[in-house]
């Protein structure tokens, strides 16, 4: 592709604007905002996607989108197989990043913290709220391992689709569960015209959210 085509590319954003005396003074009170205006706008595909992102414990960075399933006790909850690499990534250095990306509302949430498994009741309690196509998906899928072919996948899904049915379903298998990412600083974007945007990191400093005007 010419670069030129990549390099005049651009947008002006004018829809909102974010200032320090209208936001809440607790972020995830601001998120939680922002993510039902998103909801209900309905105008983004999935407003709960984000981009988690993650390093090895000699630091190569990867990242890849996941999905919000829950916020509690101020973190955010996402699920998925313990033995991915993004599980075995954050069980050698479980600080990571989340990024919102809200195209309609030109916002960006950008969010840095440690992640824990969250119990594992909880992650079961999940699990058999899913449907059985998902739950059946977890069950046989060795994630980010190398396989020979999609039909060898599709095969060990058909397979075990004999097994279970909506009356029958799975027990959540050992190497899958939930995690909540605990935020340290959270940064609110909203676009701006000539690239001005508005940026607001909230910090937490002695237990207590600060907030900060960033340039843009």
């Amino acid at each position: 592709m010419d670069d030129k085509r990549l390099a005049d590319l651009r947008r002006n954003y004018d829809r909102a604007h974010l200032d320090e005396t209208t936001v809440s003074i607790d972020p995830i009170e601001q998120f939680e905002s922002w993510l039902a205006a998103a909801m209900e706008q309905k105008l983004e595909v999935e407003p709960n996607a984000m981009v988690l992102s993650t390093s090895d414990a000699a630091g190569n960075p990867a990242g890849r989108v996941v999905l919000l399933k829950g916020i509690s006790e101020g973190s955010f909850v996402f699920f998925t197989n313990y033995e991915s690499d993004k599980g075995v990534e954050l069980a050698q250095n479980p600080n990571c990043a989340l990024t919102f990306w809200w195209q309609h509302a030109q916002r960006q949430i950008r969010i840095s913290g440690t992640a824990e498994k969250i119990d594992r009741k909880s992650s079961e309690d999940y699990f058999m709220s899913r449907p059985l196509g998902s739950q059946l998906g977890a069950l046989i899928s060795p994630q980010s391992r190398i396989i020979e072919s999609r039909a060898d996948i599709e095969r060990a899904y058909h397979n075990i689709e004999q097994t279970y049915h909506d009356d029958l379903k799975p027990k959540m298998p050992e190497h899958w569960g939930g995690y909540k990412v605990i935020p340290h600083t959270m940064e609110f974007w909203q676009g701006r015209t000539n690239r001005l945007h508005d940026r607001l990191r909230y910090r937490l400093l002695r237990n207590k959210w600060c907030v900060e005007r960033l340039a843009p």
